[in-house]
Parts: structure tokens; C-alpha cells; sequence
């Protein structure tokens, strides 16, 4: 082993959402831990997300409490304690957009039973809103509209307050010419090599125990780190659709049945115009779908699921993201997952919403010791590249159209 390799007790693959919570709470527990990151610190899933803390409604539309709602349901009101600072880890800092998400339906009969169906053993459950209290936005929408006390929060807000809490414990890394792990012969990582993105000496890092929660790149890293479980992940995709201009501030679901026919949030960008991203089914239906298919597609389910909603004047984007999971035989897994082998644990949060569970998950499988205390640490290879936060999808998308 390297006599200058820094002892650490957790090293950390992925600096989205996932990663950033674990490092938080481990450095609550005292433990020397360490990121890494190849990319923008919640680039990809975390960046990305619609920021809907789900507490399992979409998972009940067929009357039935699934394994995915028996999973999510504590969620939101685990995060409201931490958005609150009542509850490590602190998210005081986070930006709430919406504290309830609406739930309407369509005029059909499947969807009229679907709201129904929304109902089955969810501690948030749908609270039927007065019409003259519902949203601009839903105020010509046929029968009832509800309120569920899911809170939908800034992705990018959640990912600046814990990585500039732990910037000390950031590093931005070359994954692809910069990262060597070494094997040792009981098949656990003794060694982590790191070049500098921008050049200079290689640092060693020698971990305890080895974390991977890059997402998509979970799959490489454990093929690296000489476990089983390179093959076990899926990719589902998702073409996503962004539209601004005078739009009215929408959060919720519009429902059809036992699935959401589009899922809306909104917030608004760097020139004050009120930005929504759509997604539910229609993101799902849009991946065989060229951008400008999409955009006629959604324009023609915005007008039939939000009548009243003038969006003659909107510009239209799309961007594609894929959600890495656990493989489930291409369906969605229920819940988080967690696989140790040796020293290396691979990890799947499934939703932005299960992050702390997965994070308490880890926790128990690397049975540390308990500490009562923080220790605080030495910046990690001071002056060493740290990387950037990524930016709201609408702020990078430079392809945007009026024309529908």
C-alpha cells in the first residue's frame, strides 16, 4: 500500500442527490467520508427531477397498496421534518415551490375511478379542494379537484445547500483517464488512484468501505471494483417536456385511470417567466418520440386535460433523461436497493423521494461505529478540483420553439 494513500472510512461514487444526503449523514456520525464526482455535482436524475417528494399516490390509482406505496408513503413527511431543520439532514436552505401537489381527473369514467382508487392506505391521502379555492390553472377542470400533501421542492436548491456544506469532501474526478482501483486478493478495494482532471500528481485514497450511487455509472464502477453486480441495473427512459411564458403556477397530477396522464411543476427562470415541466405518461409515451412529435403531442394533452389554460403564447423545449435502477425485467423496482459484496456496496435510490431511505439503508450495511459526536476533518487533497453544481434543465436547453 502506498505510505502517502489517505485512510478514509467511506468512499462515495455520484454526487447527485443519493450520494450527497449519505455523505451528509455520515459526516453527522463523525465519519471520514469522501465524494467523487466525474460530472456536475446533481447532474442527470437529481437535476433533472420534477422535485414531487411522492408519498405513493400515483402507486394506488388501481385501488391496490402496492409494494411501491407501502415503500414511499413516510416519505413526505420525513422530508417536511428535514425542510423544517427538525430532522438531519437540515434543509433549511432548500427551496420549497409548492407544499401540496393538486390531483385532478379527466371527464372519462376510468378516470373518475382512478381518483378513487387514490385513496388506499397512504398516510397523505387527496383532500377534496372547494372550487373556489383551486388553482387558477384548474378552475374550467370537470369534477373534483383534490390537494395531497406531497411537497415539491427546487432539485438544484437540495443539491447546493449539502454540497456546499461538504465541499471540503468533494472531488471532482477524470472517471474514464484518472481512476484506478486496486483489488486486493480477498477481492476488496485496498486502493483508489486519482489523477487530477486539470493535471498534476496522483493522490491515493484508501478506503474502508466503497459506495456506489452514480446512477447509470454504477455499472462500469463495479465492474472496476471487481464485484457481481455490474450487470444488474436498467436503464428507463424519458423524454421530458419544458414549456415557459405567462403560464399559471401548477404543481399536481392530472389522472386517467390507473395511471397519471401528466404530472406538472412549475417554477420560474432566470428571466422571471414561469417554467413547467411535464412528465408522468406522457414523458413515457414521448421516448419513440422526435422532440416535435412530442411538443404537438403534448400541446394536444395540456388543452384536454387544462381547459381554460391558454398556451397559445408558450415556447416549447424537451430533454431526455434515463432512470438507472436495479434491474426489475424493465419494470420499475418498488423500492430502493442495496447490494454489498465484499467492501463495495452498489445502490439504487428508485426516486428522489427514497433517498433517505436508501441512505439509512447503507448505513446499516457498512456498520460503522456510532459517534455521538462529529469530529470535523481536514479538507480532503486541498486544492484539489471541486466540482460545479449543475444548472435547472430550462437554463442549459437551448433549443426552444413557439411553433406547435
Amino acid at each position: 500500500m502506498d505510505g502517502d494513500a489517505l485512510p478514509c472510512d467511506v468512499v462515495i461514487f455520484g454526487g447527485g442527490g443519493a450520494g450527497l444526503w449519505l455523505l451528509d449523514v455520515l459526516a453527522t456520525r463523525g465519519v471520514r467520508a469522501v465524494l467523487l464526482e466525474a460530472d456536475h455535482l446533481g447532474g442527470g436524475q437529481t437535476g433533472c427531477a420534477q422535485g414531487i417528494i411522492h408519498g405513493g399516490l400515483k402507486y394506488t390509482l388501481n385501488g391496490v397498496l402496492s409494494g411501491s406505496a407501502k415503500a414511499i408513503r413516510e416519505m413526505p413527511h420525513l422530508w417536511r421534518e428535514c425542510l423544517a431543520g427538525r430532522r438531519c439532514p437540515k434543509l433549511t436552505g432548500t427551496r420549497v415551490r409548492a407544499q401540496h401537489c393538486s390531483l385532478w381527473r379527466t371527464g372519462s369514467v376510468k378516470s373518475r375511478l382512478g381518483m378513487l382508487g387514490a385513496r388506499v392506505g397512504l398516510r397523505t391521502r387527496p383532500q377534496t379542494v372547494d372550487r373556489r379555492d383551486r388553482p387558477p390553472a384548474l378552475a374550467a377542470c370537470p369534477g373534483v379537484v383534490a390537494r395531497i400533501a406531497e411537497p415539491v421542492i427546487d432539485p438544484v436548491s437540495f443539491v447546493t445547500e449539502l454540497a456546499r456544506r461538504h465541499m471540503d469532501s468533494i472531488l471532482r474526478i477524470d472517471s474514464t483517464h484518472g481512476l484506478n482501483m486496486v483489488v486486493d486478493d480477498a477481492g476488496r478495494v485496498a486502493a483508489i488512484t486519482l489523477r487530477p482532471p486539470d493535471g498534476g500528481d496522483p493522490r491515493v485514497l484508501a478506503p474502508a468501505n466503497v459506495v456506489l450511487v452514480a446512477g447509470a455509472g454504477n455499472a462500469r464502477l463495479a465492474t472496476m471494483a471487481g464485484v457481481g453486480h455490474a450487470g444488474g441495473q436498467q436503464q428507463r427512459p424519458l423524454h421530458m417536456i419544458m414549456m415557459r411564458g405567462a403560464l399559471p403556477e401548477l404543481n399536481g397530477h392530472c389522472v386517467d385511470g390507473t395511471r397519471t396522464r401528466v404530472t406538472i411543476t412549475s417554477d420560474t427562470d432566470s428571466q422571471g417567466r414561469t417554467v413547467w415541466q411535464v412528465g408522468g405518461q406522457i414523458a413515457e409515451d414521448g421516448v419513440d418520440m422526435e422532440p416535435d412529435e412530442l411538443v404537438r403531442h403534448a400541446a394536444g394533452e395540456i388543452n384536454a386535460v387544462l381547459p381554460g389554460v391558454n398556451i397559445g403564447d408558450v415556447e416549447w423545449s424537451t430533454y431526455r433523461i434515463d432512470r438507472a435502477e436495479a434491474t426489475a425485467s424493465g419494470a420499475r423496482p418498488d423500492d430502493i436497493s442495496v447490494a454489498s459484496e465484499n467492501n463495495v456496496i452498489v445502490a439504487w435510490p428508485t426516486k428522489l423521494a427514497l433517498v433517505p431511505r436508501l441512505a439509512e439503508q447503507i448505513v446499516l450495511e457498512l456498520a460503522l461505529p456510532q459517534a455521538t459526536v462529529a469530529t470535523g476533518h481536514e479538507p480532503i487533497f486541498e486544492g484539489w478540483p471541486r466540482p460545479e453544481i449543475t444548472r435547472p434543465p430550462w437554463e442549459t436547453e437551448t433549443s426552444w420553439s413557439a411553433d406547435v
